[in-house]
């Protein structure tokens, strides 16, 4: 425990102050309950906690799960109890167990959705940082995504923000074109912060009974095999907008922590990780001041964006 004295892992994001910036990823770590039967929690930077909607949802069709050689696809469809009862209960319950502040994610199938979890997730005192996920179906708009065309993610941008108080990162989709572009219409609609990236769409087949191995035929795909496409993706937005970024996408190790926030990233979260290994943040974090040693880092946060 000495060597870490050496060493600080300490990140800051838009004002909100983390130990260091592993954050498990929304989804990957239900609401911390479960992830504090292995561990003491309290080791993390924060918590992105699971995908919020405006009514409970169940969830799409099982099966949602696809095995793959370098990760997983997964098609759970949002499932969680509301906002209303994420406010209730399960964020009361978390407080009991982690001290630190937590960052909100948020999903919506309209605007108007979006506007109002924001505005209601935004008084809770815990909450920190709002995480807005734009990878959902606009429903009033023939099913296409609202992060994929740049006036789509700048106008949930621009009512999230009309209507909160804390610091807005939009989470935006790889499953597009040109990132930058869309990152870039979310920082001039007021967005705080961007997080990249969500999954990718992925497919399999079982060749036995020739049909798709989930029963929604797609779904995200995430692991491994994606941490490359996300640390080019972090790369380009951060050299491109001013306002911090959240690494997300196949991080497994300390060291892919230490690439990403080269890449650009002030904060990582840590995804299908989770789903592998229990302990995959815990783990990360303890290991993290050797590979700064590795690598003589004394400060994390003066390597963040230093690749050009």
């Amino acid at each position: 425990m000495a060597m870490e004295k050496n060493f600080d892992l300490s990140v800051e994001l838009c004002g909100v102050k983390l130990d260091n910036p592993v954050i498990p990823a929304s989804g990957t770590f239900g609401f911390g309950r479960e992830h504090n039967e292995f561990y003491d929690i309290n080791i993390l930077g924060s918590i992105s906690v699971k995908g919020t909607t405006r009514e409970a949802r169940f969830g799409n069709p099982t099966p949602r799960i696809a095995e793959c050689r370098s990760g997983m696809i997964n098609s759970v469809g949002l499932q969680n109890p509301g906002v209303d009862a994420v406010i209730a209960h399960e964020l009361p319950e978390l407080r009991k167990i982690f001290r630190k502040p937590i960052v909100a994610n948020i999903s919506g199938f309209s605007i108007d959705e979006y506007a109002e979890c924001c505005q209601k997730i935004d008084k809770e005192e815990q909450v920190a940082i709002i995480e807005v996920n734009v990878s959902c179906p606009n429903v009033h708009n023939g099913g296409m995504s609202f992060g994929t065309q740049p006036e789509m993610a700048a106008e949930v941008t621009r009512a999230v923000k009309a209507v909160t108080t804390k610091p807005v990162f939009i989470k935006l989709s790889p499953n597009v074109t040109d990132i930058v572009a869309i990152a870039k219409a979310c920082e001039e609609a007021g967005a705080d912060g961007i997080c990249l990236i969500n999954t990718l769409l992925g497919m399999r087949i079982d060749t036995k009974r020739r049909r798709p191995v989930i029963a929604n035929k797609m779904g995200g795909f995430s692991g491994p095999a994606v941490f490359p496409v996300a640390v080019r993706m972090v790369y380009q937005v951060a050299n491109a907008c001013s306002i911090p970024v959240m690494g997300c996408g196949g991080v497994e190790s300390a060291s892919d922590v230490i690439e990403m926030m080269m890449a650009g990233a002030t904060a990582v979260q840590v995804g299908a990780a989770n789903l592998k290994d229990p302990y995959a943040c815990k783990r990360i974090i303890e290991e993290l001041p050797a590979e700064m040693e590795r690598l003589g880092i004394e400060r994390l946060r003066d390597i963040i964006g230093i690749v050009k």
